[in-house]
């Protein structure tokens, strides 16, 4: 398989914080692989840097052969590579599939005047749109709740939601920012199974996760992190036996 993502040296300091310190390692195609650590190890602070919501101190990001860290987000997304946040964020005020149809617009080719005279192609475009939208709320099991207004939906919806939105982007990765957080442990099963569903589809996933049963059961490699850097990286087994990793989770000392 090929590499989709690749990451050298990425770095990002805050003053004296190094949030992420000399961070390196690659997602190959078709591939779920799971980013954890300790809270404040820096793993939302890697998705930021990654998909251009912080600009990094150093280092550089590759997205299908083309560097990207310099790239603003919207321009990143439109190169298809998706994500979702570890707070769900939706737009309030609009209906479940308005918020889908708004993550599909980063494919949209009609122009703001086309859409504002209602121009044949910019109607053809926007039922297309409003199809797809529809076909990810399906995939996603909320379908029905297509005219509900987004921020009325229950905490497992919206993050239903919001994943069903990412998918609108057709991302060939995705990166799904603790999608269980929150959720109890039958969503979260039901969180894992979505997640292959996902990969089936052919969209390689990179997951920063806090719950170890996800991670392990969907995962074909973890990296973990601790104070910003890369402290171990291979398959799920390997690193269940590592013994830094153990030492950073349970605290152990030196006895």
């Amino acid at each position: 398989m090929s590499v989709l993502l690749e990451v050298k040296n990425l770095s990002r300091h805050f003053g004296g914080l190094r949030a992420v310190d000399q961070v390196s390692f690659s997602v190959q195609e078709g591939a779920i692989k799971a980013v954890i650590g300790p809270n404040g190890a820096g793993k939302t602070t890697l998705f930021h840097l990654i998909s251009g919501y912080l600009p990094s101190t150093e280092g550089m990001v590759s997205f299908m052969g083309r560097d990207i860290h310099h790239k603003k987000p919207f321009e990143i997304a439109a190169l298809g590579l998706g994500r979702t946040f570890q707070h769900v964020r939706l737009f309030h005020g609009m209906s479940a599939l308005d918020n889908v149809m708004v993550g599909r617009h980063t494919r949209s080719s009609a122009g703001f005047l086309s859409g504002m005279l209602a121009l044949p192609h910019a109607r053809r475009e926007d039922r297309a749109i409003r199809e797809r939208a529809m076909e990810e709320l399906e995939f996603m099991g909320i379908a029905s709740l297509a005219d509900t207004e987004a921020t009325s939906l229950s905490f497992g919806q919206q993050r239903s939601l919001e994943l069903a939105r990412a998918l609108a982007l057709e991302p060939q990765l995705l990166l799904l920012d603790e999608p269980a957080a929150g959720l109890n442990m039958h969503e979260t099963v039901e969180v894992g199974e979505t997640i292959k569903k996902i990969r089936d589809r052919g969209v390689t996933v990179l997951i920063v996760e806090h719950d170890m049963s996800l991670v392990m059961n969907i995962s074909d490699e973890v990296m973990v992190l601790s104070y910003g850097q890369k402290i171990a990286e291979d398959e799920p087994l390997a690193i269940q036996k590592n013994e830094e990793v153990v030492r950073v989770y349970l605290g152990e000392d030196d006895g």
